[in-house]
């Protein structure tokens, strides 16, 4: 296909791993991206790879590798990272006849709690897959330094398309005495709960409440963080709800006083940004995309720091003067973030940009 044919209206299939309702940030993306191309007049049809993914069943990966080669040629591929970066085999033969996109949310290396030879191994893959994506994209600028730096993707086919933000109405909060305090992010280690509950556990003169919602992902994470909280004797401080409803989760926003989430690497931390979206003062970590997201309207925090977590609480917690602040600091940040349909766009244009190399 040529530039002069290439255009919004070139269909794409977009392949994704698992179910696609499953409530975390990174699906919740693929969702808002697959409904805002859609409006915005281009086909996409969607193509499950299946469950297990990085680490799939020889015979779910067999499958996948099935239905991708059965794609007819000159189909625009869009690929969720999670499959993608073991999918090096098959895109090789895909590259010389159909057009790869892969969308990396982040690298699947940088998981925490991964083996070290497992992780080794998933930066080999993923490097090897890559090397036959003819577009990646990623969803903030930070993570297209790292991909840059593990991966060497060429800048001239890496393209930054950062989650949209839904315009939100104010948090009442909790109306206390106390503070109520949530955190939105699944059970996984990577998430930081363990260090958020060791934080909290140092702050038991104050009157809060944590509200944890996320899915329990990892069992044996899962498991262990049930374990420090009962050994701190925060059963009646700390509720971990697991996956909440879109509703549910909306009134929980609404009733929060303060945003909290320790995690140890964000790609970008879409939480973050709805937190802020809503007025909420927050409190971070997860490296440079989420200090950049928290540069209005927040406090960051290396991650892995209990004794810098617990200060930053403590200070707000302490301090309600600064939580109004903040809290207003986050609505002037949101209303500089894109919306959903801003963000539609972009991620168009960058299949725009592989369509053209579509071979004829």
């Amino acid at each position: 296909m040529t530039q002069d044919t290439a255009s919004q209206s070139t269909p794409a299939v977009f392949a994704f791993p698992g179910n696609l309702d499953m409530p975390t940030g990174g699906y919740g993306y693929d969702r808002r991206i697959i409904a805002g191309l859609r409006e915005l007049g281009r086909d996409v049809e969607l193509l499950e790879l299946g469950e297990g993914f990085p680490c799939p069943e020889p015979e779910v990966l067999r499958r996948a590798e099935t239905a991708l080669e059965a794609l007819p040629d000159d189909t625009l591929l869009v690929v969720d990272g999670l499959a993608y970066a073991v999918l090096g085999a098959v895109a090789a033969r895909l590259a010389p006849r159909i057009t790869l996109v892969c969308l990396l949310h982040h690298p699947l290396c940088l998981e925490n709690g991964l083996d070290p030879q497992l992780a080794g191994q998933l930066e080999a893959a993923e490097r090897e897959a890559l090397r036959h994506a003819h577009e990646v994209i990623v969803t903030s600028h930070a993570t297209a330094a790292r991909v840059r730096e593990l991966f060497a993707v060429p800048s001239a086919h890496l393209h930054v398309v950062e989650p949209g933000t839904d315009r939100a109405p104010q948090a009442l909060g909790s109306g206390g005495p106390g503070l109520r305090l949530l955190a939105v992010g699944s059970i996984v280690p990577r998430k930081g709960h363990d260090v958020l509950v060791e934080a909290l556990a140092g702050l038991t003169e104050f009157d809060w409440q944590l509200d944890v919602a996320g899915g329990f992902l990892d069992e044996a994470c899962h498991a262990a963080l049930v374990r420090q909280i009962t050994a701190h004797g925060l059963e009646r401080r700390i509720t971990l709800h697991g996956a909440l409803s879109s509703t549910v989760l909306e009134a929980a926003y609404a009733a929060a006083d303060l945003f909290v989430l320790a995690s140890h690497y964000e790609g970008f931390g879409m939480a973050f940004t709805e937190a802020l979206a809503r007025g909420l003062p927050v409190i971070g970590s997860g490296g440079p995309a989420v200090e950049r997201s928290l540069s209005g309207g927040g406090i960051y925090v290396p991650p892995g720091s209990v004794e810098g977590l617990r200060a930053a609480l403590r200070r707000l917690m302490a301090d309600s003067a600064l939580r109004r602040q903040l809290a207003a600091e986050a609505r002037e940040a949101a209303d500089r973030m894109p919306d959903w349909t801003e963000t539609a766009r972009q991620f168009s244009a960058a299949l725009d940009a592989a369509a053209i190399r579509i071979p004829a």
